[in-house]
C-alpha cells in the first residue's frame, strides 16, 4: 500500500514538473512568436533600412560652384579640376614620417608643409586635408603605384575655385576658402546642414560670401552597393547635383582694371555708380591682393606678407576705410543751407582768409582770402571761413540730421559684408562715444571744422560716391549695389537682384540746381578746370585735401617736412554729364597732397572711358601714376581695342 501511494506521489510530481516544463516551453514560443512578430511587423520597415545601409553607402555629391561675371559677360571667377594628395591625420601614425616619406614620392615643398600645418590647426583631425595640389598624371601614377605603404593617404580629384585676373577687383569679387569650425557650427544650424555635407570650401569674403547660396548649388547623391569590406561594388541610384547660378555684376572689369592701373603703386579707393540705379560701376581698393593665394589655403609666408604690410592690402578702403571728406563736404553743406533755410544763393561772406570763434583763429586762403563770396563762389573757389560761419548757425544736430538720409555715416546697404559706418557726429554720438563727463560735452568750437569737412567726420568712400550720384540724381537715392542677375544654369533663365525701391529725399529742384551750377564751375573755372581741359562733356565736380594728421592753427601745412603717411589725402567728387548724369564718382589718394593734382585727373580718365569709349595713353598712363597729370596726353585709345586679357 505504501509502495502504491510512492508510485502515485511519483507520477503527481512528473506530471506537475512536465505541466511546468510545458508551460515554460509553451511561454518560450510565445515569446519568440512575440519577438518575431515584433521583428517582422513592428520594426519590419525600421530593421529593413539598417539591412540596407549595411549593403549601401550614401555618397555626397559636391555641386560645381557657380561663374561670376562682370557686366559684359567677362568671366571673374571659375573653376578647374585637379588631383590632390590627401592625408586623414587620425588615419597615419607618425604623422611628421608619412610625409617625409611621401616626399620621396611627390615632390613636397616647405610652403606645401606649412600650409598643410595651418589647415591642420583650423581643422579636426578626422577630416581629410590636402597636401599637395594639382599633382601631375606621372605623380598620381607612382603614388598609385605605393598606395599600399600610406594608410589614411589618397588622392583626390577636386574642383578648385581660379580667378583669372588674380588681384583685379580683388575685393568686390572675394575669395573661397577651406570651411572652419564656426562656419560648420553656423551651418549645423540653419536649414542648409544637408546641402554643405561633402563641401569643403564656402565663400569667405566679396561676392563669394554675399551671394554664397546662390553661387554654392545644390547637392547631389549617389547610392552605392558595398562590400563586406566597404568597398563600392555598383552604384543603385544617383541623384545628380545642380551647379550653382551664375552671377552678373555691375561691374565692368576693364574699366576697374584700368583705374587700378592708374593709382599705380599708390593706397587709396574709388567708387563709380550709375546714378540712375545705383549700379557700381567700379569699386576700387589700392593695393589689392591675389584672391587665388587662398584658395588651397594660403601659407604663412604669404599671410604675413598681407596682414603685416603697412599698406594693409587686405583692408577694402572703399568699404571700410574711413576718411575726412574736406573740401568735398562743402557742395552738400551747401545744399543743406539751402533746403534749412540758412542761407539764399546770394546770401554774402567776407572771406579775408581766417575767421576768428571764441578766441580761436580758423584760417582759410592765406593771409588775403577770397573777398566776397556767395554760394557759387564759396564752392568753386573753396571759402573755408564761408562754411566756417555756415556750420556754426547751422549747429551740429541740424548738420547731422540733414546728412544722415544721404548717407553719410550710415550703413548703404551694399551687397557686400564688412561695411563700416564712418562717423558723423551729433552730441547724441558724442555722449555715447566718451565716458569720461568732461569729454562727452559737445563745445560750439568742434562744430566749426565740420563745416570743411574735418573734425569728427570721417566717411567711406561708398558713402561719398552714393551722396554725389544721390545729388546728381536730384535727391533719388538708389541703394548701391553689385549684383545685377543670377542666371540658373539649368533653365538659363535670368533673374534680377532684388533691389529696394528707391528714396527721394524730397531736396527743391531749384536748390540742387544752384549746388550742381556750382559744381559744374569747378571744372570750367575754378580748381578742376586744368584736368576737364578739352572734355567732350561738362561735368561738375568738387576737390577736396584732407589732413591725415592734425595741423595745429598756428602751424603751416608743409609736406617736405612730414613723413609720408601723415601728408593729406587728395579727394575728389564728381558727375557727368552735368545735365544729365549717367557716372557719379569718388576717390581718394592717401598720402597724396591737393585733389586737383592727384585724384580729379583719375576721375577724368574714368568719364573719358564711361562716356566717350576712350582708354588713356601709355604715356598718359604713366604721367597719371607719378601724380604729374592734368588733361590726358598722347592719343586716348579705343576702349574697344584693349585686350583683356588674364595676366
Amino acid at each position: 500500500m505504501t509502495e502504491l501511494r510512492n508510485v502515485e506521489a511519483d507520477a503527481s510530481r512528473f506530471r506537475a514538473r512536465v505541466l511546468v516544463v510545458g508551460a515554460v516551453v509553451l511561454l518560450a514560443f510565445c515569446l519568440l512568436v512575440a519577438r518575431l512578430v515584433f521583428l517582422q511587423v513592428v520594426r519590419h520597415e525600421d530593421l529593413a533600412e539598417q539591412a540596407e545601409s549595411n549593403r549601401t553607402a550614401i555618397v555626397p555629391i559636391v555641386p560645381h560652384r557657380g561663374l561670376i561675371e562682370d557686366r559684359n559677360g567677362v568671366v571673374l571667377a571659375n573653376n578647374y579640376s585637379a588631383y590632390t594628395l590627401e592625408i586623414t591625420p587620425s588615419k597615419v601614425g607618425v604623422l611628421e614620417d608619412t610625409i617625409n616619406a611621401l616626399a620621396e614620392v611627390v615632390d613636397i615643398t616647405p610652403r606645401d608643409r606649412r600650409r598643410f600645418k595651418r589647415l591642420m590647426e583650423e581643422s579636426r583631425s578626422f577630416e581629410s586635408l590636402p597636401l599637395r595640389t594639382r599633382l601631375s598624371d606621372a605623380e598620381v601614377a607612382r603614388f598609385a603605384a605605393q598606395n599600399y605603404r600610406f594608410p589614411g593617404v589618397e588622392v583626390k580629384a577636386r574642383l578648385f575655385r581660379n580667378y583669372p585676373f588674380g588681384e583685379v577687383a580683388s575685393h568686390a569679387i572675394g575669395y573661397i576658402g577651406r570651411i572652419n569650425e564656426t562656419e560648420k557650427a553656423r551651418i549645423q544650424d540653419s536649414d542648409d546642414e544637408a546641402n554643405y555635407r561633402g563641401t569643403d570650401y564656402i565663400g569667405k569674403l566679396g561676392i563669394e560670401q554675399s551671394f554664397e547660396q546662390q553661387l554654392h548649388g545644390i547637392t547631389g547623391v549617389e547610392q552605392m552597393e558595398t562590400s563586406a569590406g566597404g568597398r563600392a561594388v555598383r552604384r543603385l541610384q544617383s541623384f545628380p547635383a545642380t551647379p550653382g547660378n551664375t552671377v552678373t555684376l555691375t561691374l565692368d572689369i576693364k574699366l576697374q582694371r584700368m583705374i587700378e592701373d592708374l593709382f599705380g603703386d599708390r593706397r587709396g579707393a574709388l567708387v563709380a555708380i550709375d546714378p540712375r540705379n545705383g549700379e557700381v560701376l567700379a569699386l576700387v581698393s589700392k593695393p589689392t591682393f591675389d584672391p587665388n593665394l587662398f584658395v588651397e589655403g594660403i601659407d604663412f609666408e604669404n599671410w604675413a606678407a598681407l596682414n603685416e604690410s603697412l599698406d594693409k592690402p587686405l583692408l577694402n578702403r572703399a568699404i571700410r576705410g574711413t576718411y575726412p571728406p574736406g573740401s568735398t563736404y562743402k557742395p552738400f553743406m551747401g545744399l543743406a543751407a539751402l533746403e534749412t533755410g540758412k542761407r539764399t544763393p546770394g546770401y554774402i561772406t567776407q572771406d579775408n582768409g581766417s575767421w576768428t570763434f571764441g578766441g580761436h583763429t580758423f584760417r582759410s586762403h592765406g593771409d588775403h582770402g577770397l573777398g566776397p563770396v556767395d554760394m557759387f563762389r564759396s564752392i568753386v573757389l573753396s571759402s573755408n571761413v564761408y562754411y566756417y560761419q555756415l556750420a556754426n548757425d547751422m549747429g551740429v544736430d541740424a548738420i547731422h540730421d540733414f546728412m544722415a538720409p544721404l548717407g553719410f555715416g550710415q550703413i548703404t546697404g551694399i551687397d557686400l559684408g564688412g561695411e563700416l559706418r564712418g562717423v558723423l557726429p551729433s552730441q547724441a554720438w558724442k555722449r555715447s562715444a566718451y565716458k569720461r563727463p568732461e569729454h562727452r560735452r559737445w563745445y560750439a568750437g568742434e562744430t566749426i571744422s565740420l563745416g570743411i569737412g574735418q573734425g569728427y567726420n570721417t566717411f567711406t568712400m561708398l558713402q561719398l560716391a552714393h551722396a554725389t550720384a544721390t545729388l546728381a540724381n536730384g535727391g533719388v537715392a538708389y541703394r548701391p549695389h553689385l549684383g545685377m542677375f543670377t542666371t540658373d544654369v539649368m533653365t538659363r533663365e535670368h533673374h534680377p537682384v532684388a533691389l529696394e525701391e528707391p528714396q527721394n529725399l524730397g531736396f527743391k529742384k531749384a536748390n540742387v540746381d544752384v549746388i550742381k551750377r556750382a559744381m559744374v564751375g569747378v571744372t570750367q573755372g575754378g580748381t578742376g578746370t586744368r584736368v576737364f581741359a578739352g572734355a567732350r562733356y561738362v561735368s561738375g565736380g568738387k576737390t577736396g585735401t584732407a589732413q591725415a594728421v592734425t595741423i595745429g592753427q598756428k602751424d603751416k601745412y608743409n609736406s617736405k617736412k612730414l613723413e609720408e603717411h601723415q601728408r593729406d589725402h587728395a579727394l575728389y567728387i564728381a558727375f557727368a554729364p552735368a545735365d544729365e548724369p549717367r557716372i557719379a564718382v569718388a576717390v581718394v589718394v592717401e598720402n597724396a597732397g591737393w585733389g586737383a593734382g592727384v585724384a580729379a585727373p583719375i576721375a577724368r580718365r574714368v568719364f573719358d572711358y564711361w562716356l566717350n569709349g576712350e582708354y588713356p595713353s601709355e604715356e598718359d598712363l604713366a604721367a597719371v601714376r607719378k601724380g604729374l597729370a592734368t588733361a590726358p596726353i598722347g592719343k586716348p585709345r579705343r576702349v574697344e581695342d584693349i585686350p583683356l586679357t588674364a595676366p
